[in-house]
C-alpha cells in the first residue's frame, strides 16, 4: 500500500462540549439522610465535520432523587473529540466512531461527572465501565428487529 492509502486515525482534540450541574433544593437537601435513587443515561453520537474529520460525543446525564421525588442533583456532561479517520472502508467508520472513539472519550466523561458531583458537595459518582461494543451490537440488533436499516445512522 502506498502511504496515501494507509488507514489514518488520529486524535485532533479532546474537549468538554457541555457541562451542567444543578442542585435545585440546596441548601436544605444537604440535611437529608435518606438514600437517593440515581438514574444514569448514556448517549453516543458522531458527526462528520469535514472530509475525513469527525466529532464524536459521549454524553452522560446523572440524576439523583430522594424517594419522595425531590432532586438532589442533576449533572450533564458531553465529552467530545475531534478525530481524523481516513482511508477506512465505509462500513468500518461507524464502529470506529461508536466503539473506538467512545472508549477513548469515556474516561474523561467519568472524571468530569465525578468531579462535578464532588464539587457540588455530594459523594462522587463513579460511573461503571461501559462495553461500547456490546451497546453498538445491541443497537444494531434492535434496528434489525424493528425492520430499520442495519446501519445505525451517524449524524
Amino acid at each position: 500500500m502506498t502511504e496515501s492509502t494507509q488507514p489514518v486515525f488520529t486524535i485532533e482534540k479532546l474537549y468538554v462540549k457541555d457541562l451542567s450541574l444543578e442542585v435545585p433544593n440546596a441548601p436544605r437537601i444537604f440535611l437529608e439522610r435518606e438514600n437517593p435513587e440515581i438514574n444514569i443515561q448514556l448517549r453516543t453520537e458522531g458527526n462528520a465535520i469535514d472530509n475525513g474529520i469527525y466529532e464524536v460525543v459521549v454524553a452522560v446525564t446523572v440524576a439523583s432523587k430522594l424517594p419522595d421525588g425531590r432532586n438532589l442533583f442533576l449533572v450533564e456532561v458531553a465529552q467530545a473529540g475531534i478525530f481524523q479517520i481516513r482511508n477506512v472502508p465505509q462500513e468500518d467508520l461507524e464502529p470506529i466512531m461508536m466503539i473506538g472513539c467512545a472508549n477513548i472519550l469515556y474516561p474523561y466523561v467519568r472524571e468530569a461527572v465525578s468531579d462535578a458531583v464532588g464539587r457540588a458537595g455530594f459523594p462522587p459518582v463513579m460511573l461503571a465501565p461501559v462495553n461500547f461494543e456490546g451497546l453498538y451490537q445491541a443497537r444494531k440488533q434492535q434496528a434489525a428487529e424493528a425492520g430499520a436499516p442495519a446501519e445505525v445512522p451517524i449524524q
